[in-house]
């Protein structure tokens, strides 16, 4: 499933293409998605120019230059946004596409549908996907002691406590694991009893993790590519994600491989306490 630093790889990928660009056309190849695509999204948008382009954790937001409404999307377990040229042939499993005046056209692949383009008024910050979201983890309110605060007393594993979106959006089952490696906590340790300190440095982690993995255009998972259709490659640098029974490269332990949250989580027993 496509995280949030390739949503933002896509975002700062197609972003140059499109902005500032008049819609001429919307063309809805499939509009059973995930939620269906609106029946007056073409009505809505030829005609309109596109503001500048935001994420707020795993959604795009695709605003009209006028403020009027914003398309919100989401790449769900396998979509990817791409730029095209006008006259490329659509693939099998491309089922809409945004063209403007420029000749670019955004194109949306989903093989498996579980993503979906939805219209909102405004800036679509009150849409409820969005309003119970915690801080984005590159913000300066996600730090150390706004992951102590919310953890006292709290019995469940540190590592579904990252994930969980009312905490910090975007730490993911890779980029938690690979947080939890950096700052050396073992991801069963239970977040209630994890010091300010410890916290002070999974902060950073995260931050790291996530700043990085953005830098070198996201993770290569399955088929997500970026805006210009090109693979993640921060898979090549991962220390623990996906390397169960392989030697720890920081001290040579061998990785184990363990369940929390219904989800696969790798560790180094000697490193992470």
């Amino acid at each position: 499933m496509p995280e949030l630093p390739e949503v933002e790889t896509t975002r700062r990928g197609i972003a140059p293409y499109i902005e500032g660009q008049e819609i001429t056309e919307v063309l809805v190849r499939q509009p059973r998605l995930r939620v269906p695509v609106p029946e007056d999204l073409a009505e809505r948008l030829v005609g309109a120019s596109i503001g500048p382009l935001a994420r707020r954790a795993k959604y795009l937001q695709i605003p009209l230059a006028d403020g009027s409404a914003t398309l919100l999307w989401h790449l769900g377990m396998s979509g990817s946004l791409r730029i095209a040229r006008l006259g490329d042939l659509p693939k099998k499993h491309d089922h809409v596409d945004v063209v403007t005046a420029s000749g670019y056209v955004l194109r949306y692949h989903d093989p498996r549908r579980f993503g979906f383009v939805d219209w909102q008024q405004g800036d679509g910050s009150k849409d409820k996907r969005l309003a119970h979201l915690g801080p984005e983890p590159l913000d300066d309110a996600f730090n150390g002691q706004w992951l102590f605060n919310l953890s006292r007393n709290k019995r469940v594993a540190v590592k579904p406590f990252l994930m969980d979106n009312q905490v910090v959006v975007g730490a993911g089952n890779i980029y938690a694991a690979e947080a939890l490696f950096m700052a050396g906590i073992d991801p069963r340790r239970a977040a209630g009893r994890i010091s300010l300190a410890r916290y002070e440095a999974l902060a950073v982690a995260v931050k790291e993790v996530l700043a990085a993995a953005i830098t070198q255009g996201g993770t290569t998972l399955r088929d997500f590519v970026s805006g210009q259709g090109e693979p993640g490659y921060f898979a090549q640098q991962l220390n623990v994600y996906g390397r169960h029974g392989q030697p720890c490269l920081r001290c040579g332990s061998e990785l184990r491989r363990i369940t929390l949250g219904q989800r696969a989580s790798v560790f180094c027993p000697s490193c992470q306490r």
